[in-house]
């Protein structure tokens, strides 16, 4: 069986969209699954629908990874998309052919500084993994290449700029899809630190600021990557061996802030594709947290104490999906400033992807680091619904007992704090300061270690005890969960 590459699908009779020739419009700092079976997938179906006609040339970020594989299967992959979708199952093959080759820096640094000689290249992405958007002083401009991701991008606008001086329309709309806050501002930051601390003079400072647009966005789609155990039966079905294979869910949505133009610039929208182009994307990342991350972060830990183990099954059970469902659309959307029936779309959705049959998403995977997860995503509709209406919102109100009743451990290990789930024992997994604190106050009564993990400073930024009623209440659904179990507080919720 053949590898998969043009000529191979020619010899198979392949009728499906592929764009053979193209120039080299994009440059991507990233070859890993995420941004192939998300941006890559984008720019695929924008060549598809509106003739955007560009190629993709990616970039490895760091000495290992997978430009040998990509350019010996010519860019092609095979993205599998599956999931839920208006109550239906489904399982969409598109193979992607917008990636024309993949450099390796660390192997031929002046490969990927010639790409910014390339008078047609006009895009640059990215996702470098949250750490990946880092200013680091040790960096040095004849580093061949600079250790961290913005002193890469600085040293190859800085060859741009070279090239083509002050020529108007030779900068660059730079799309950074890293998991942080305004992760586009925060890019640019660091590139005009290291363009003063190299001394690459005030002109090229000038030219970063007005001739380059650094956009924030928000990326969500769950990316499970190359299906190991499929891979084999996938290669057979499909007649070539294809080792760059990517699976996600088949849900994505991708807003970038920038200017208007753009949308003419990016027709993704006249391509029908779940890309907005605004001038804030703020609301819609917290549309996504609150609802989507706080969704999971409220349920997750009282499902699991309930007996569920993984998400799907949990959408199953009338009573968890109720719960999440109600904190959801009661609680959660009313503090959000997005118009209602958007918000309810978002939250279907969600209901959705939950279920998606193709996922194993396991409840204690999610669990990780629960400290700060609710403090980011679910304390804020607690504020925000106590602000608005004076009253305390009940499931969120539960979901802080049921974040106590998980981390109630029995002993400290290297691994995490082992705990107890009727016959059987888990491993609560966080900051080691956070268990650290739950084991001392482990022999804590039930009001005592309430009052404790509120007045807790150090883990929520502020004391949670001031809150009107919010420890008394806790307490309260804390020691009915000690009396009946997680599930019969969520039971007399709905």
């Amino acid at each position: 069986m053949k590898k998969l590459c043009y000529q191979t699908l020619e010899e198979m009779h392949y009728d499906g969209y592929l764009l053979k020739n193209a120039p080299e419009r994009v440059l991507q700092f990233g070859e890993g699954n995420f941004l192939r079976a998300f941006v890559d997938y984008f720019i695929d179906m924008l060549n598809e629908k509106t003739g955007f006609n560009s190629k993709v040339v990616l970039c490895q970020p760091i000495a290992s990874g997978l430009a040998d594989m990509i350019n010996e299967q010519e860019g092609l992959y095979t993205l599998y998309l599956r999931g839920f979708q208006g109550g239906q199952k489904v399982n969409s093959k598109r193979i992607i052919s917008c990636v024309s080759r993949c450099l390796n820096p660390y192997q031929d640094f002046e490969a990927l500084l010639k790409c910014a000689e390339n008078p047609d290249l006009r895009y640059i992405t990215c996702n470098t993994t949250e750490a990946g958007i880092t200013y680091n002083p040790e960096c040095l401009f004849t580093d061949i290449p600079a250790d961290s991701y913005p002193g890469k991008l600085t040293q190859f606008m800085y060859r741009r700029f070279q090239t083509f001086g002050a020529e108007k329309g030779k900068g660059f709309v730079i799309l950074s899809c890293e998991l942080i806050d305004n992760n586009g501002a925060e890019l640019k930051k660091c590139v005009l630190q290291y363009a003063e601390q190299w001394n690459l003079g005030e002109d090229f400072i000038t030219w970063i600021q007005e001739e380059n647009i650094f956009c924030s966005t928000l990326v969500d789609r769950i990316v499970t990557g190359y299906p190991r155990s499929e891979a084999a039966s996938i290669s057979e079905e499909n007649g070539y061996i294809d080792n760059l294979i990517d699976t996600g869910e088949i849900f994505g949505f991708w807003v970038i802030e920038g200017p208007e133009s753009l949308k003419e610039e990016l027709p993704f929208e006249k391509a029908g594709l779940p890309v907005l182009i605004t001038d804030d994307h703020k609301p819609y990342k917290q549309r996504k947290v609150r609802i989507l991350n706080g969704a999971h972060t409220s349920f997750v830990l009282g499902a699991y104490l309930a007996g569920e183990n993984i998400v799907r099954d949990c959408m199953d059970n009338e009573i968890i999906c109720g719960f999440m469902n109600k904190t959801i659309y009661n609680e959660i959307i009313p503090t959000l400033a997005l118009p209602q029936e958007e918000l309810e779309n978002f939250a279907a959705s969600v209901t959705e992807r939950f279920k998606n049959p193709f996922i194993d998403h396991a409840l204690l995977a999610i669990s990780l680091n629960s400290t700060s997860k609710w403090k980011a995503r679910v304390m804020p509709s607690l504020k925000g619904y106590l602000k608005k209406t004076g009253s305390l919102p009940a499931c969120i109100t539960a979901s802080f007992a049921f974040y106590i009743a998980f981390y109630r451990g029995q002993d400290l290990t290297e691994e995490g704090m082992k705990a107890i789930r009727g016959a059987d024992t888990y491993i609560i997994r966080d900051d080691r300061f956070v268990l650290e604190f739950f084991d001392a106050h482990k022999n804590d009564g039930t009001a005592a270690l309430v009052h404790a993990i509120c007045a807790n400073k150090e883990f929520w930024g502020e004391d949670l005890s001031l809150l009107p009623g919010f420890e008394e209440a806790v307490t309260g659904y804390l020691k009915t969960m000690e009396e009946k179990g997680a599930y019969e507080v969520m039971k007399g919720l709905l």
